[in-house]
């Protein structure tokens, strides 16, 4: 007689992966809203969703990540927003939704075993 097969939990999570993705959505998206009044939603989702993979890079400890969320974070505040032209900030846009495709993708928790 042979045992069944019990699945094993797996190793790790991608909890970055849906912020990381809809963060380059958002990015993308207000791209046709750069200069106006309701791109200020757009700074809030941005800087919101860039502190969220901060906290999952940090738990999967891939500190180097933090070099470029961070930033992204600082310069896509609402609070205190940086007076740069509408082209830079499309350019950066575009670099930053990037970023965070990539750190979607690679940011891996590590399940937790204790349970």
């Amino acid at each position: 007689m042979s045992r069944p097969h019990t699945p094993q939990p797996p190793a790790f999570n991608r909890a970055a992966l849906a912020p990381g993705i809809l963060g380059a959505i958002v990015l993308l998206a207000g791209l046709a809203l750069v200069g106006g009044d309701w791109y200020l939603y757009i700074r809030y989702a941005v800087s919101i969703l860039a502190l969220i993979l901060c906290v999952f890079a940090g738990q999967a400890k891939k500190w180097w990540w933090l070099a470029g969320l961070i930033p992204v974070a600082v310069v896509w505040n609402p609070v205190w927003p940086l007076p740069l032209s509408d082209l830079v900030v499309q350019g950066l846009s575009i670099l930053a939704a990037v970023l965070f495709v990539a750190a979607a993708v690679t940011i891996k928790i590590p399940a937790d075993t204790r349970r």
